[in-house]
C-alpha cells in the first residue's frame, strides 16, 4: 500500500464581519499537509473517498489566531462540481471554528486562476456564525517547493 504526503501554504487576506471587527483587511492563510494512506483508493472513482484526503497543519488569521493548529480534509471535487474544498477545524480560546475555502471553475483553460485562488468563510463551528471572510492565493513561484515536498508514505 503506497501512500503521499505533500505540502501546502495559501496566503493572503481576510474581512471579519462587522459584528466580529473592524472592516480592514487583515492577513490570512493556512500551511497544511495533505495526502493519502494509499494511492489506489483515492484514485478509485467507485471509492468513498475518491480524490479526498485529511489534513493537518496550521491557520493564521489575523486578530484572531497566529499558527493554530487544525485538522480537516482537502476534496479534489474535479467531477462533482469543478471545485477544491479545503475544511479546516480549529480552536482559540476554546472557540471552535470552521474554514471552508474553495478553489472554483475549474476547468483546463483556466488552471493558472482556478487552481491559485480559493475564495473562503470562517465559522464558528458550533453555532455557524459567520465571522469572515478571505480571499487566499496559492503563488505560481511557490509551485516548485509544493512538488519537491511531495514524498511516499
Amino acid at each position: 500500500m503506497v501512500g503521499f504526503r505533500i505540502d501546502e501554504e495559501m496566503w493572503g487576506e481576510h474581512r471579519f464581519e462587522p459584528e466580529h471587527g473592524d472592516a480592514e483587511r487583515r492577513r490570512m492563510g493556512f500551511c497544511v499537509t495533505w495526502g493519502a494512506d494509499n494511492v489506489r483508493q483515492y484514485l478509485d472513482p467507485r471509492d468513498q473517498g475518491f480524490l479526498a484526503c485529511d489534513l493537518e497543519g496550521t491557520v493564521t488569521v489575523e486578530g484572531l489566531c497566529e499558527e493554530a493548529p487544525c485538522t480537516g480534509r482537502l476534496e479534489l471535487r474535479y467531477f462533482k462540481d469543478h471545485t477544491i474544498r479545503y475544511t479546516l477545524e480549529f480552536e482559540v480560546d476554546d472557540v471552535p471554528y470552521r474554514y471552508v475555502g474553495e478553489k472554483m471553475h475549474i476547468y483546463p483553460w483556466n488552471l493558472p486562476w482556478s487552481h491559485t485562488t480559493c475564495f473562503g468563510r470562517l465559522k464558528r463551528a458550533d453555532t455557524g456564525e459567520l465571522i469572515s471572510t478571505s480571499l487566499t492565493h496559492f503563488k505560481l513561484r511557490d509551485a516548485p517547493a509544493f512538488l519537491a515536498s511531495l514524498r511516499l508514505a
